[in-house]
């Protein structure tokens, strides 16, 4: 097998058990969220992001590289929460079979970090049913390239990210779905700071 036919196999073996036509493997949740809403900002243009005030500093700077706003809201979250005025959830906290909604039109990031439920080391990944968005994430990961099209013969006509999963930990994250249960709790809180009071993220692209 190619070894990069080995990631394809990954992106159906965890759409499949969340219910999702299809997964764009990345090589982190934060850069999952970063393509969604670059992908967001390309279709729809630039936007205010609202987020809960206690989140991972990762998903704040993920909205302000992709071109977006920043504001906040004061909620407790549990597993997943939606960047409000996006189609985009983060779900770094949430993974269980049967979890995404088809016919949303959302993208749920996903969280493989080593202390999730599963437990890769650093990848993630983008669950969405829209076939279009689907091969447009799959080119913006992999450097805005064509796969099976050697870089001499590609055309580039759109942004390029260096954010593909490894063969190695697609590898490692398929030996992990084996043993995957059905239900996963959700992940307990964390010691989040209060991104609001920095602003960086509240000054950011006004």
């Amino acid at each position: 097998m190619n070894p990069w036919e080995i990631v394809d196999e990954f992106e159906r073996t965890v759409a499949e058990y969340a219910n999702a036509p299809y997964g764009v493997a990345v090589d982190s949740c934060t850069n999952a969220l970063f393509l969604s809403l670059v992908l967001e900002r390309t279709k729809h243009g630039t936007t205010t992001v609202t987020l809960p005030c206690k989140t991972y500093v990762g998903v704040a700077h993920a909205v302000v590289n992709a071109g977006h706003r920043c504001e906040f809201r004061d909620y407790v979250w549990t597993g997943a929460y939606g960047l409000w005025g996006t189609n985009v959830i983060d779900s770094a906290r949430r993974f269980s079979k049967g979890m995404y909604d088809v016919d949303r039109g959302y993208l749920r990031c996903l969280s493989f970090h080593w202390w999730k439920h599963l437990g890769i080391g650093r990848a993630g990944m983008i669950l969405l049913d829209n076939e279009d968005d689907y091969k447009l994430l799959r080119r913006m990961r992999y450097d805005g390239r064509t796969e099976k099209v050697a870089p001499k013969d590609d055309v580039f006509n759109m942004p390029g990210y260096h954010m593909i999963t490894s063969p190695e930990n697609a590898t490692r994250g398929l030996m992990l779905m084996q043993h995957i249960k059905p239900y996963n709790a959700d992940i307990p809180w964390d010691d989040y700071p209060d991104l609001s009071k920095h602003k960086y993220f509240t000054e950011a692209n006004r």
